[in-house]
């Protein structure tokens, strides 16, 4: 895949300087201001009793289970969509490939920030998940967070739809590079780039392990190291597309179960909701669990305003994992 040498921005647009012979600024931005929660409900007082209606609707049933971030931000990875989440604008893929200095930009900002991915820990959700799966009550989950806390809590049967940021793919010959080796090559090229930074207590990480920062203009990206060509996470971005053979073995998953379970999803995009109309219109009943409003409300049998950290220990109990 050979990618335009331009995109439609200038570098001097993307990253102003001072005058035009001044050294490149880094200007760390502070964090938005979180809007208004308008869309929060509070969690209910009985969790248990909350639960009930969902626990009877999915009692004795083989369940497929949807996952998005907001099952994740109680193990420290932010969110994007739920009540009072601040504002963030991540880059598109069309910006990613059509510009070298969109990809300069992405990656010094991400060199930054994938390790908060790297340090995060499963929290009480995501073990509640896995030991249903190991109760036999959980055939299969689709994920459509890039975390891995999944994996890291014990359940075995996962998509992960939008990827996962452990992986670095070459969209020229399609080698795929691990994220730690493609990590030490950032900093042979980049060093002391870290450490211009560890002052900063509050750079905020957004959940594609992005960070806020001004201006990275000069800042060295890492090529192929079989090719030469364009690296790019192996992750989804906005704007692209989730790999066919993916999204036909999430839709088995759902086919094989008998019910669907969605956690912390506000289902916002149609990656995520494709699979809640699939059960709909196959006549399975479709249980949402989630803090906050969700494009799938009215094609769900139960809806629950709870958080997943909340829920899912009570369901997995109660549904006998």
């Amino acid at each position: 895949m050979r990618l335009p040498r331009h995109g439609h921005h200038s570098v001097a647009e993307l990253f102003p300087r001072t005058h035009a012979e001044a050294s490149p600024r880094l200007v760390i931005k502070p964090a938005p201001v979180a809007p208004p929660a308008a869309g929060h409900v509070p969690d209910p007082d009985d969790v248990g009793a909350a639960l009930a209606p969902v626990v009877a609707l999915l009692a004795g049933r083989k369940l497929a289970v949807l996952t998005g971030a907001g099952l994740s931000t109680d193990s420290g990875i932010p969110d994007y969509r739920s009540p009072g989440s601040p504002p963030r604008h991540p880059m598109t893929h069309q910006q990613f490939v059509a510009s070298a200095a969109f990809r300069r930009h992405y990656w010094a900002r991400n060199h930054l920030g994938w390790r908060h991915l790297l340090a995060a820990r499963p929290n009480r959700g995501h073990r509640a998940l896995a030991r249903m799966e190991d109760a036999g009550l959980v055939s299969g989950l689709i994920t459509q967070n890039i975390d891995l806390l999944h994996l890291r809590a014990g359940s075995r049967r996962v998509i992960h739809l939008h990827g996962r940021y452990d992986r670095v793919v070459c969209l020229d010959c399609g080698a795929v590079v691990p994220r730690e080796e493609h990590d030490a090559a950032l900093v042979a090229l980049n060093p002391h780039w870290r450490e211009r930074f560890q002052h900063v207590a509050d750079l905020e990480v957004a959940p594609d392990a992005d960070v806020v920062l001004d201006s990275t203009a000069d800042f060295r990206v890492a090529d192929c190291p079989r090719c030469g060509g364009v690296l790019k996470p192996d992750v989804v971005f906005f704007g692209d597309n989730t790999p066919r053979e993916r999204v036909d073995r999430a839709y088995a998953f759902v086919d094989d179960a008998e019910a669907l379970l969605v956690a912390g999803s506000s289902l916002a995009v149609m990656s995520g909701l494709r699979f809640v109309r699939r059960a709909h219109k196959a006549g399975k009943p479709v249980a949402v669990v989630n803090r906050g409003p969700t494009r799938g409300d009215d094609l769900a049998s139960v809806r629950v305003h709870v958080g997943t950290s909340e829920a899912l220990p009570v369901l997995a109990r109660e549904l006998g994992a």
